[in-house]
């Protein structure tokens, strides 16, 4: 069984190093810095005009750069991490085949945060490689989104020889630049290194303006624009269309530019230029479109060699830019409202199928209604089979609350609930409450309440309070059935799934069992629910001590478990570790402990991926039991620590917490709390981990850890797991007493 779902289209634009503009001025001195920096990070900092991306591109196209480059462009799009972080890893592996596609499968995971799953895949297939790479993300100061400045950051600090990362950025970038600066790790190029030298400068104008500038013109320009690139051009301009222009003492250059320039273009030039301002990319087939005309590809094709301020971005110029200085500078001139064109251009992406962009476009157009009928038409068919959830709910929370109707609401929780934010759940859900729902309509659903009640326990609430979700759900399903129908066939799989949740496994088993027997309802089921359906009767059947049945599910579920991992997509099916859990217990129960300790340590790595701990947990209590009848009391120990972390760090069902204090008492809790360390540090620790450690030794949970060093739970997760490696423990516990024993705190 292979996936047919398409990804979100990429622009392939955006992961192509930028040509050369014509008249280009070789700075080799600058180039050479580049090629020989071997620092993680160099960060290439000025404001707008000073030439960065030229810079960097005509590096990038240097013969003598022998690393493989991957170029992405960024805008405003690509402030969402699993979007910018696609670009990345596409960008990286059609940089060479060094990098494999697994890191960009691995976003395809459900509530999993990228520094889980994807960057350490690319981390270890970097460090397997001896194939340089150097990494540019060109405009990132357009990213304000927190969680990829936290990702960047992880990867900026256990980034191996074999990539370096180059940032081009108005300011500096919200990563630990004076610490990166103190060890030796950032290269700078700032506004004072891109300035253009006097020769530069008299190179630049000349082949712009097309004239010979004598030394003291070319001096004179130089001076007035302070070696500024963007200014040069201008001056170059005027000097182009009036020689007498070249000693003009004109400061305000780009009211210059509006003034002499612009009024000078052929007509269909300055149109084009004028009325397309609104739009980041042009293209001709999208000019066309958005300003009701034919003939843009020719035109901008014409721009283009006239070097009047738009930039091919691709060799076989399919796709431009217009100068972003001058963008604002052109939108003062147009006469017609920009929001047409933007709502022309949104039609033109939707025709294209890109939906995503059209959504964007309508929403600069302040067309919030249209926006948000357009994202619940594709909802289904769209965002979430192109695994674009996290930009659905980015949409939502851009649109004004009176163009949210129920409907809406009700899906941007479901979506939340996708991307494992349980705060966006409850409060999308609040708003369905809020709002007029009584002729509202969910399909499949009889009852509005009954969906969002259903929704709300299974997502919106933590396994601490487990009971109540169990209320939920019947209370739900008695709403949805009230009617004498069958209701909403997920209702029942959701009221199997809570009283597990709440350890109440013979019930669960029950209820799930008699659904799994049904072909009706279990054809009904997706490939995903129905495994995360297997996974949650297999446990409940072990628990129950139902083996027979257990067994008898768990080969029906096997072919689907097998192909999703012979697929690679083991981490984008939260049902499979649940599975393997129960499988390998069941393993465990007929005495087979080898199968079943192999089993447990690859699904409790699975488990540790998705949000729920209870399934961690248990995973974990198995594998304690496993390695303690292989006779290796440490690694027993060291599990049972673990789950002892989880139950601490997360609210898990009373069940659970009961089920470790048996566990901790059969093997003894004060060995629970003792794991093997070699007293020696092998691999130094980031400043970053050093910090996280110091909060390690306080009651704070790891939430709160994070919130006060401004970071995710799972960026705080991911930096504890290659802390616990470094120092040679499995739990906070003996980390701290490892750092004692080392003096590190």
């Amino acid at each position: 069984m292979t996936s047919d779902i398409p990804r979100r289209p990429l622009l392939a634009v955006k992961q192509v190093i930028p040509p050369a503009r014509a008249g280009a001025v070789p700075r080799e001195r600058l180039h050479r810095q580049l090629r020989l920096a071997e620092t993680r990070l160099t960060a290439v900092v000025a404001p707008a005009g000073w030439g960065k991306t030229s810079l960097l591109s005509g590096w990038a196209a240097d013969p003598e750069e022998k690393r493989r480059i991957a170029w992405v462009s960024l805008d405003e799009s690509d402030d969402e991490p699993v979007r910018f972080w696609s670009y990345v890893l596409t960008a990286l592996h059609n940089a060479g085949d060094a990098i494999s596609t697994g890191p960009l499968k691995a976003l395809d995971a459900a509530d999993v945060s990228p520094v889980d799953l994807a960057l350490p895949r690319l981390l270890n297939e970097l460090a397997a490689s001896e194939v340089a790479h150097v990494l540019v993300l060109d405009d990132y100061h357009l990213l304000t989104d927190p969680r990829i400045h936290e990702a960047v950051e992880y990867l900026v600090s256990y980034l191996p020889a074999s990539l370096r990362i180059v940032i081009a950025t108005r300011t500096d970038p919200p990563l630990p630049i004076a610490r990166l600066r103190a060890r030796g790790d950032l290269t700078e190029l700032r506004a004072a290194q891109l300035r253009f030298s006097p020769d530069e400068a008299a190179a630049l104008v000349s082949a712009v303006s097309g004239h010979d500038l004598d030394k003291t013109t070319a001096t004179a320009m130089w001076e007035r624009t302070e070696g500024w690139a963007a200014g040069l051009q201008l001056a170059a301009l005027a000097l182009r269309a009036d020689p007498a222009k070249a000693h003009a003492d004109d400061r305000h250059l780009l009211d210059y530019f509006a003034a002499e320039v612009l009024p000078g273009l052929e007509p269909r030039h300055r149109d084009l230029l004028v009325r397309a301002a609104p739009l980041e990319r042009l293209s001709g087939p999208l000019c066309d479109a958005a300003l009701q005309v034919t003939g843009s590809a020719q035109v901008l094709a014409d721009l283009v060699r006239a070097d009047l301020f738009v930039a091919a971005l691709d060799d076989e110029q399919q796709w431009y830019r217009c100068h972003h200085l001058l963008r604002e500078v052109l939108a003062h001139e147009a006469t017609t409202d920009p929001r047409e064109v933007l709502g022309h251009a949104a039609a033109w992406f939707t025709d294209q199928d890109r939906i995503d962009d059209a959504v964007r476009h309508l929403l600069r157009a302040d067309r919030d209604n249209d926006a948000a009928e357009l994202m619940l038409r594709n909802a289904e068919t769209w965002f979430f089979p192109r695994g674009a959830a996290a930009t659905y709910l980015q949409f939502g929370e851009q649109l004004p609350r009176r163009a949210v109707n129920p409907a809406l609401a009700f899906s941007l929780a479901y979506t939340a609930a996708l991307c494992g934010d349980q705060e966006r759940v409850n409060h999308w859900l609040d708003a369905c409450e809020a709002g007029d729902a009584h002729n509202t309509a969910v399909p499949g659903w009889h009852s509005f309440r009954s969906a969002v009640l259903c929704v709300r326990a299974g997502f919106g609430m933590p396994d601490a309070q487990a009971a109540l979700s169990v209320a939920m759900v019947q209370q739900a399903l008695d709403e949805e059935t009230e009617a004498g129908t069958a209701g909403h066939p997920t209702t029942r799989a959701a009221l199997g799934a809570m009283l597990a949740r709440d350890g109440r496994f013979d019930e669960a088993a029950t209820l799930l069992l008699d659904l799994w027997s049904s072909p009706t309802h279990r054809k009904a089921w997706p490939p995903s629910l129905m495994l995360q359906g297997a996974g949650t009767l297999t446990i409940s059947l072990a628990e129950a001590g139902r083996g027979e049945d257990c067994d008898r599910v768990l080969r029906e579920a096997r072919p689907l478990a097998d192909a999703v991992e012979r697929d690679g997509r083991e981490t984008s099916t939260p049902g499979l570790a649940p599975l393997r859990i129960a499988q390998a217990r069941r393993s465990y129960q007929k005495a087979d402990m080898e199968a079943a300790a192999v089993l447990l340590r690859r699904a409790v790595t699975l488990a540790e991926l998705h949000p729920r701990p209870t399934v961690l947990f248990l995973g974990l209590l198995y594998l304690a039991d496993a390695e303690l009848a292989l006779g290796d009391r440490p690694a027993a120990r060291a599990a049972l620590a673990r789950a002892r972390e989880v139950v601490d760090e997360e609210p898990v069902s009373a069940y659970a917490a009961r089920r470790l204090e048996q566990a901790e008492t059969r093997l003894g809790r004060a060995g629970t709390r003792t794991a093997a360390r070699s007293g020696v540090l092998a691999e130094e620790l980031t400043d970053r981990e050093l910090s996280i450690l110091r909060a390690l030794q306080g009651p704070a949970t790891q939430r709160e850890i994070g919130a006060a060093l401004f970071l995710s739970i799972n960026t705080v997760k991911a930096y504890n797991k290659s802390l616990y490696r470094k120092l040679g423990v499995a739990s906070r516990h003996d980390a701290v007493a490892a750092a004692r024993d080392l003096g590190l705190i």
